[in-house]
């Protein structure tokens, strides 16, 4: 048993106390992944608690439940700040950067406390498979709010079509890593390679 709550209040007050000291992009960036830590505990509140109100399984809630709700945790925040503040796209992108990061940082950092840190290559998956994995996704919703707004396509169905694909990217990773084998081997590979690709399209719709 671990004290998630503890690990957060630990992990904040030195972030906190940096925000005194930045300004800018900087200071948001801290501050979204301070948000991003927050988020992945309540995601893992309310997945909890729907596991032991369904009792469908831990398995099961990884793969099905988990992807919905902590997915949901990263987007709302953003969609707020998405609506309320209109924010430039670099600005939008370093507040969901941020939020990825405080949020695979920590999961990962419960895991390990959870789990230990003997072998490096457990430690290694968590932060180049589950890590990435975090980012990858919260970046696919900025990649649609950023394409509804600069080519005013179609505005709700384009949000709902990103936060699906999104869910279903992180579900799919669950689902894979659960086995082990060749669908294994293929979920830890597959942030990084999502990650390329993004990185790539992202740097055209820059330019």
């Amino acid at each position: 048993m671990i004290y998630a709550e503890n690990i957060l209040l630990c992990m904040i007050i030195p972030l906190v106390l940096t925000m005194f000291f930045l300004r800018g992009n900087a200071n948001r960036f801290v501050l979204n992944f301070i948000l991003g830590m927050v988020a992945c505990l309540l995601g893992a509140y309310v997945s909890g608690f729907i596991d032991a109100a369904s009792g469908i399984g831990t398995e099961d809630t990884a793969v099905f439940i988990s992807p919905v709700v902590e997915e949901m945790m990263k987007f709302l925040p953003l969609l707020f700040y998405f609506v309320m503040f209109a924010p430039e796209d670099d600005k939008l992108t370093h507040a969901a950067l941020g939020m990825g990061a405080g949020f695979a940082s920590y999961e990962n950092i419960c895991s390990m406390v959870s789990s230990g840190t003997e072998s490096l290559s457990f430690v290694l998956v968590r932060g180049l498979a589950v890590g990435v994995m975090h980012i990858v996704s919260v970046f696919t919703l900025i990649m649609g709010l950023i394409i509804v707004r600069r080519f005013k396509v179609l505005r709700l169905e384009s949000v709902i079509g990103a936060l699906s694909l999104s869910m279903l990217f992180h579900g799919m990773y669950n689902l894979l890593v659960s086995e082990t084998g060749i669908s294994s081997i293929i979920g830890f590979s597959l942030p990084m390679v999502t990650a390329a690709i993004l990185y790539y399209f992202y740097r055209q719709l820059r330019s």
